[in-house]
């Protein structure tokens, strides 16, 4: 069997397109296929469409969370209640190629690797600034991080259950996939498709959540920007250590003439800026920090397939 994990967040018409899509698709393939919808507080009638299908259809599951958690929890969702041997992760607004999953399932079947994986070889149709930040995004990571994240990877891939059963001990709070299926390890190879634009709706990715989510995957998979504060302390602490033998050197030779005001202003507020980064930076961390040890839920379910009402899955 192969679970299919589709994460919805407001997307009552991309449902009904992607699921003829995947029934398309599944004919060329010899394996049953399961489907995990996650429901992630949608405020359309998302729930309603997956209520229909899964009357209609028995190999049609979903799980809806009491709001919105974010696609992060509703992955994890989605792989913990996946019974397949095979696991795929996949948008429901079709931009991951359903037609690449046949394929995905014979490199797996016949070739000694662990997952299949999916990259985009352009950013076609995305706004300029959005592709820029995220290929610099790609680069730094890789600097600053011990683990390889590849540049234009998707969250689709196929996975066998070994590999999910190991991402599934990751208990986290604060999770970033991307990061988490290459840290896990297993033999990884991607396939490539050109960027598709999605076939209706639009996305609830803007900018500035791609920036947030950019900068939880540098916190969550490097210590680099702990190292930057700690330079920046030093270098001030010195930069502060010479300025201060330059001022009594220059009194004790040249007397001890009254600067002005603007200039000591200007080296306060240098001052103050630098360590208010650092505070920031560090506060990053604690802020994390303090999320992961008070162990809350990753998601809270409202809603089954099998109507069955719970209170909160871990």
């Amino acid at each position: 069997m192969i679970s299919i994990i589709v994460p919805c967040f407001n997307e009552e018409e991309a449902i009904p397109l992607f699921f003829v899509e995947l029934e398309k698709t599944k004919a060329n393939i010899a394996h049953e296929f399961e489907y995990i919808f996650i429901n992630d507080g949608s405020s359309d009638y998302t729930l309603e469409v997956l209520r229909n299908l899964a009357r209609k259809h028995k190999f049609v599951r979903y799980l809806s969370f009491s709001r919105n958690f974010g696609k992060e929890a509703a992955l994890y969702a989605g792989l913990q209640a996946a019974s397949g041997e095979l696991v795929t992760v996949m948008d429901v607004d079709l931009q991951d190629p359903p037609e690449l999953l046949p394929r995905m399932v014979e490199m797996i079947e016949t070739t000694d690797i662990d997952c299949v994986g999916t990259r985009r070889t352009d950013r076609k149709g995305e706004p300029l600034i959005r592709s820029f930040f995220a290929k610099k995004f790609y680069q730094l990571i890789n600097k600053i991080s011990d683990t390889e994240m590849v540049d234009g990877a998707r969250d689709y891939r196929l996975m066998t259950r070994q590999m999910v059963d190991a991402i599934l001990e990751l208990t986290e709070h604060n999770r970033f996939s991307k990061g988490l299926f290459s840290w896990v390890g297993f033999k990884t190879e991607y396939l490539t498709f050109e960027n598709r634009e999605r076939a209706v709706g639009e996305t609830s990715w803007s900018f500035w959540k791609l920036f947030n989510y950019s900068i939880d995957g540098i916190i969550n998979f490097s210590d680099a920007p702990l190292n930057i504060a700690s330079f920046v302390g030093a270098f001030s602490c010195v930069a502060s250590a010479i300025a201060m033998v330059f001022i009594i050197v220059r009194a004790l030779l040249f007397g001890d003439p009254t600067s002005g005001w603007p200039s000591l202003v200007t080296i306060i507020l240098f001052i103050g800026g630098i360590q208010l980064l650092c505070i920031g930076i560090i506060g990053k961390y604690i802020g994390k920090i303090f999320m992961e040890t008070k162990k809350r839920p990753v998601y809270i379910v409202k809603e089954t397939e099998n109507e069955n009402k719970k209170n909160i899955h871990l």
